[in-house]
């Protein structure tokens, strides 16, 4: 049975001879009574049959929404629980049928709580202080060191959450510096972080085409030193590598 990949958008590799496609399975959230305002995600109930036909259609991988949103009193344990089981239950249906789950606790970074508050949360919230990608990684390392089991999850794949391009590189690279025990790779499946300065750079113009292609190499260029720890901040340079990519309020 495939192993489960935790995701905290997966690049693939798309052409005329693969099928390594991903989908999305989820039918949205809902809000889950009892709480304020949390959510819980729907479409259990026929994704048997769902991701049958979505692996007849040549998906490989599926996804999921699991959304946590973080306050004074939140997450609370029902939404945590709810979430949880929702995703296990995902997974052991998407198994059955093929598919590979890509398994996303995805936390809101709305809101003015620090990583005090957040260490479960990969970065604190969006309307807190900044803080240099080293305080980031040493707290990200620690809640994965406390809380992943590397005998089932061999990877953990980053979103950009709202950080600019150079920001979730910056934080991706200091993860990679030597941290203790890490027995999984650490790496990225933002799409958005690595996108930014390409779309800016081509501004839909043909004639801007070598031009996008030069930002987006640079891009990946150093997302893949990153991964290595080894990113020098020299692909900082082009225009939207430092804007914000943050969604106030994003409703799913």
């Amino acid at each position: 049975m495939p192993r489960s990949v935790l995701r905290v958008r997966l690049p693939l590799p798309i052409g005329p001879h693969t099928r390594w496609l991903v989908t999305m399975v989820d039918k949205g959230t809902i809000e889950l009574a009892g709480t304020n305002g949390e959510t819980t995600t729907q479409g259990h109930d026929d994704l048997g049959k769902r991701c049958k036909k979505y692996y007849e259609a040549g998906a490989r991988f599926a996804k999921w929404h699991a959304v946590l949103k973080i306050g004074s009193n939140e997450p609370s344990q029902l939404a945590i629980d709810a979430n949880a089981n929702g995703l296990a239950r995902y997974a052991i249906i998407c198994q059955e049928n093929g598919l590979i789950p890509i398994v996303e606790p995805e936390i809101l970074v709305d809101g003015p709580h620090d990583i005090g508050k957040c260490a479960k949360d990969y970065r604190a919230g969006s309307e807190s202080a900044k803080l240099a990608p080293e305080v980031v990684a040493v707290h990200t390392v620690r809640a994965l060191q406390r809380t992943v089991p590397a005998a089932v999850v061999p990877a953990i794949v980053f979103l950009s959450g709202g950080q600019s391009e150079e920001e979730a590189t910056l934080n991706l690279n200091a993860m990679n510096k030597p941290q203790g025990k890490k027995p999984w790779s650490l790496s990225f499946s933002f799409d958005r972080a690595l996108q930014q300065s390409t779309l800016k750079a081509w501004a839909g113009k043909e004639e801007n085409v070598e031009k996008a292609r030069t930002a987006f190499l640079a891009r990946c260029k150093a997302n893949s030193e990153a991964t290595l720890g080894s990113y020098k901040g020299d692909a900082a340079g082009g225009e939207g590598v430092s804007e914000s990519l943050h969604d106030k309020d994003y409703k799913y």
